[in-house]
């Protein structure tokens, strides 16, 4: 049996009452695991001709799955960006509301980027995503993931909540606030979230989330959401984080979520001095009554007109260096030459009508790559987000030698005209290399490779 700090057992027997024993049970028992489809990638009906990593669908997740598979991240799939692996009961907050494809979304604590990527494929190849993960190493971590999925339209920042509401003040139709909290929900799947847990950690996280919740408010454009979540289980960080933020933010209001995910879930809790009428529509996951981790959600909606109109930044008036040209001429079927953008001095590929000031990013956009005196030396990204575009292709057998060798960094021998291409499994990109004379010299990423 897990050893838990016995005031938690306290707090949690008194929020639970007679299924206490039924949670304490499953605690014990092994953490549930998960993937969704990228659809960025391929599609829900594609991936299942192929899938190897367990059939059984997640009710209120569309793509989602249930894991049942060893080593899912030594696969050729997972390194292709098919397929991200995710605890199911995360999966929920970004499924509580519908998603226009062209929004513009914002997940202020966005690291390692589980509910950022879920978020872009719902808003597809138009809407725009920035992430923001405040601890730089955290940042790299949410990019390279971002990456790997090949998603296009998308931003990640560095910095703190208060930086971001001055960067970005009354811009996005939806906010994810997946608030740093206590993490009581992850007792069943990591032993440090217990070792670390205490009262005054739950206050200290409570004041922090209602901080970033107040500058949430301040980069929401009116009519907007706000999408608050949370992997604890403390009224401090939840409920009674929700009805403190109504009582200071009158023009907001609690919102019930789609059937699915309600269906999946639990009431929130009314405790004594709620005046929150509505704290019902709030959403908890419980390991012994869903399967998954815990998690809370509820979303918050500005009551004010609907902003539709964005004013349109002016696109940078790019003379574009014609090695570029000719490189993307060379490489791509087809592209659209507007979309391309100087992020300080590398050319990326980033059509989004939010100007992103030079400094503010971590990644704008789809790095095309570095222009050198006489060629361009293409990104990783290029590969992941227009590997479809590739007028080269190589695909290889997912189970075959070839791909192995790839995914170590070797070179292989191949059947395709000389120049850039894309290497694919089953269709969908891997990464690049350079053909020259029947050989693909390699460029999957160091930090990438497999070491077996």
């Amino acid at each position: 049996m897990k050893n838990l700090p016995q005031d938690f057992a306290n707090r949690m027997k008194a929020l639970l009452g007679d299924e206490y024993s039924l949670y304490e049970k499953a605690l014990n028992e092994p953490p549930v695991k998960a993937f969704r489809v990228n659809k960025s990638k391929i599609s829900i009906d594609d991936f299942e001709k192929i899938n190897p990593f367990g059939k059984e669908k997640i009710p209120y997740v569309e793509g989602g799955y249930y894991l049942n598979f060893e080593k899912v991240g030594n696969h050729p799939f997972h390194h292709a960006g098919m397929i991200y692996v995710q605890e199911p009961a995360a999966m929920a907050p970004a499924e509580c509301i519908d998603i226009d494809t062209d929004f513009k979304i914002l997940d202020m604590c966005a690291a390692p980027g589980g509910k950022s990527t879920q978020l872009k494929n719902k808003l597809g190849d138009k809407g725009l995503l920035v992430s923001n993960e405040i601890i730089p190493a955290r940042c790299k971590i949410l990019t390279g993931n971002i990456e790997r999925l090949g998603l296009k339209n998308c931003v990640t920042t560095c910095m703190d909540t208060s930086r971001l509401a001055d960067t970005f003040p009354d811009t996005f139709d939806i906010i994810m606030v997946d608030a740093p909290c206590s993490g009581e929900g992850m007792f069943r799947k990591e032993q440090i979230a217990i070792d670390e847990w205490s009262r005054e950690n739950v206050k200290m996280c409570a004041e922090r989330q209602s901080g970033i919740l107040d500058n949430a408010v301040k980069c929401l454009a009116s009519g907007g959401t706000i999408i608050y979540a949370t992997c604890t289980f403390s009224l401090e960080e939840n409920e009674m984080q929700i009805d403190a933020f109504l009582k200071r933010h009158p023009d907001f209001e609690i919102m019930p979520v789609k059937d699915e995910v309600k269906n999946a879930s639990q009431d929130g809790i009314s405790y004594d001095g709620c005046e929150c009428k509505n704290i019902h529509f709030a959403r908890r996951f419980y390991p012994h009554t869903s399967r998954g981790e815990g998690q809370f959600m509820a979303v918050l909606r500005h009551k004010g007109e609907k902003a539709t109109a964005y004013k349109q930044s002016k696109k940078q008036n790019v003379k574009l260096n014609p090695v570029l040209t000719d490189f993307l001429d060379d490489t791509l079927q087809n592209y659209n030459k507007d979309d391309i953008i100087l992020y300080g001095d590398t050319p990326v590929f980033y059509g989004g009508d939010i100007e992103i000031k030079k400094g503010s990013a971590f990644m704008c956009g789809v790095t095309i790559g570095e222009i050198k005196k006489n060629y361009v030396l293409p990104h990783h990204q290029l590969f992941m987000a227009y590997g479809d575009s590739f007028k080269r292709k190589i695909d290889l057998d997912p189970n075959g030698e070839d791909i192995k060798k790839y995914l170590r960094g070797e070179e292989i021998r191949v059947d395709c005209a000389n120049g850039w291409a894309a290497i694919t499994v089953c269709g969908v990109t891997v990464g690049g290399v350079k053909v020259s004379n029947g050989v693909a010299k390699n460029h999957y990423p160091k930090g990438l490779r497999m070491h077996n």
